[in-house]
């Protein structure tokens, strides 16, 4: 069971740079648009989740998110929608008793950025809905419930991106719905 848990997070991990290459590729074909994440900007990214699920205590998955409307009325924000995922892993062992439990969330939000006279700086709230995807696996001469489902939740987060170049930012969030904190690197498209 250890070797198939090695197995799956190197696949993640591959997986999660494949994505991050593919962004900065495309990102050095994008025409440079200034610093900040504005209406119409697009960024994706890897990110490592902290404050993890059940026995895990960390996750790995990545961000999209596309800037689609301006809100004069609301402080000049602009309205954008992230898509998110996720992929928890743990297991355990003890004896006659043997189980692994996979979980992947998968949400969207709604995220309204703040406009800021700063900007490298893009601080968002959002809230969203998701679904876990769950799978438990047992080993042994029990029949035991996995103790998770899969099943909608609600997303709530408040993050921001810090660009340290027209194309690249640092990214964090914190909340609910999948880990407590995440924290990567946006390639803006």
């Amino acid at each position: 069971m250890p070797r198939t848990l090695k197995l799956s997070t190197i696949k993640t991990f591959m997986a999660i740079t494949c994505l991050a290459v593919s962004a900065q590729a495309a990102t050095a074909q994008a025409k440079a648009s200034g610093g900040s994440f504005g209406l119409g900007s697009t960024d994706i990214g890897p990110v490592v989740g902290l404050g993890g699920i059940g026995g895990a205590g960390a996750s790995f998955g990545g961000r999209f998110e596309h800037v689609f409307k301006a809100l004069p009325d609301l402080a000049n924000g602009l309205l954008g929608i992230q898509v998110a995922a996720d992929y928890y892993s743990w297991s355990s062992g003890a004896g006659l008793f043997n189980y692994s439990i996979k979980y992947i969330p998968v949400g969207g939000t709604l995220n309204y950025h703040f406009k800021l006279d700063e900007p490298k700086l893009d601080p968002f709230i959002g809230l969203g809905l998701g679904y876990n995807i769950v799978s438990c696996s047992f080993d042994g001469n029990t029949n035991v419930g996995c103790g998770y489902d899969s099943a909608l939740y609600f997303i709530g987060r408040a993050g921001a991106r810090y660009f340290f170049s027209p194309k690249m930012a640092v990214y964090g969030d914190l909340g609910a719905g999948g880990a407590t904190v995440n924290l990567g690197v946006m390639f803006k498209m």
